[in-house]
C-alpha cells in the first residue's frame, strides 16, 4: 500500500474551499432530516400544522441557500481551480474521485432546482408567511407530483454519493493511510 512520500507533496484545499465545503456539508446535514420530518408529518401523517408549515418554509430556505453556496462553489472551483490529486492515487481512483465530485455538484444544484419547480407547480411558493418565490413554471398540480418525486429521486442519490464520498475518505485516511482527507482537513496531513 502507498502513501504520500512527504507533506509538501500533497496541497490541501484553500481556506475558501474549505469553508465553502463544510458550510455545504452542515447545510445537507440539515436538510436532509428537515425534508424526511416534513414529508413524513404532511404526507404520511397527514399533519399540516404550525411545526409542519415551519418545516417546508425551513426547507425551501436551506434549499435556496444551498443552490446559492453550490454555484459559489463552483464559480470558485472553476475559476480558481482545486490542488493536484493526492499523489499515491492508481488511475482509477482519481477517475472515481473525479467522478464523485462532479455528480456531487450536480446533484447539489439539480436537486433544489427540482424542489423549486415542485413548489412553482403546486404551487407552494409562500415562506413563512414573510416572502412569496416567483414562479417558475405555470402551476399544474399533476405536474408538481413528478416534480417532488424527481427530487425526492434527486435528494437519495445526492445521499448515496455522499455516502461514498465519506466512505471513500475515511479508506484513505484509515487503511491507505494516504493524505486525501488531509486536502480538506489540513491539520490531518501525515
Amino acid at each position: 500500500m502507498k502513501t504520500a512520500p512527504e507533506n509538501r507533496t500533497v496541497r490541501a484545499y484553500s481556506r475558501t474551499a474549505r469553508a465553502l465545503h463544510w458550510i455545504t456539508v452542515a447545510l445537507v446535514a440539515i436538510q436532509v432530516p428537515v425534508g424526511l420530518t416534513m414529508a413524513y408529518r404532511g404526507n404520511t401523517l397527514n399533519v399540516w400544522d404550525k411545526l409542519t408549515g415551519a418545516l417546508y418554509g425551513g426547507h425551501k430556505v436551506i434549499g435556496a441557500t444551498i443552490l446559492i453556496v453550490v454555484f459559489w462553489r463552483l464559480v470558485y472551483r472553476l475559476t480558481r481551480g482545486a490542488p493536484p490529486d493526492e499523489p499515491t492515487l492508481e488511475p482509477w481512483q482519481k477517475v472515481a474521485s473525479h467522478a464523485n465530485h462532479w455528480g456531487l455538484y450536480l446533484l447539489l444544484v439539480a436537486t433544489p432546482v427540482a424542489g423549486y419547480v415542485g413548489i412553482s407547480l403546486f404551487p407552494a411558493l409562500d415562506i413563512f408567511g414573510l416572502v412569496k418565490l416567483p414562479g417558475i413554471v405555470a402551476p399544474d398540480k399533476a405536474a408538481a407530483s413528478a416534480a417532488f418525486a424527481v427530487h425526492m429521486a434527486l435528494a437519495i442519490g445526492l445521499v448515496v454519493l455522499i455516502a461514498v464520498h465519506v466512505a471513500a475518505a475515511l479508506f484513505h485516511y484509515f487503511v491507505r493511510k494516504d493524505n486525501m482527507l488531509g486536502r480538506m482537513i489540513p491539520r490531518l496531513l501525515r
